[in-house]
């Protein structure tokens, strides 16, 4: 199935000059969506995976139905002030400041493989953030999948040291 077309292409959202790769049109579509979630399962079926993590909020979406498929646990991974109960975070740099993830300290068994999966990967600052978090509470990054890549920000490059797969490629 070719689900680059079920992508809703917004430009100057949210600001002048951004292409936005619209997700909505793609999950409303029950077909394309189990679509996606089974061959992102069936890309990680054979890494032993534990847990699948994500961030809020579109990873969630494609997180939680991707570790269910696989009968997985699922981690949420969010931004500070969110989580109840003992947190551990992680603050990383952004173009214009920065920014922190938190997580469980209880959410990851030490030495157990997880994978991250989330809709975009850009620049990938965001899911080597989310990587770090992983592996900070004692977890291996066994492979991060994406339902969009977009070349052009090589996100690849900053975390070249995991194994990277996307469904749908752009440039930008």
């Amino acid at each position: 199935m070719d689900i680059s077309d079920k992508i809703r292409i917004i430009e100057d959202f949210p600001k002048k000059g951004i292409s936005f790769k619209d997700i909505t049109t793609l999950i409303r579509d029950g077909e394309a969506f189990k679509y996606v979630i089974n061959t992102m399962a069936d890309n990680l079926k054979d890494k032993n995976i534990k847990y699948i993590a994500a961030p809020e909020a579109r990873g969630f979406i494609l997180g939680s139905a991707v570790a269910y498929a696989m009968g997985v646990g699922f981690i949420p991974i969010r931004k500070p002030g969110k989580l109840p109960g003992e947190t551990i975070s992680y603050e990383y740099d952004l173009e214009y400041g920065k920014d922190e993830l938190v997580m469980h300290t209880d959410a990851i068994d030490i030495g157990e493989r997880v994978a991250i999966v989330d809709d975009l990967l850009a620049t990938g600052g965001t899911v080597n953030a989310l990587a770090k978090i992983v592996e900070k509470a004692g977890g291996i990054v066994a492979a991060m999948e994406f339902l969009i890549e977009l070349e052009e920000l090589n996100g690849r490059e900053l975390n070249s040291e995991y194994e990277i797969n996307s469904l749908v490629k752009y440039n930008v």
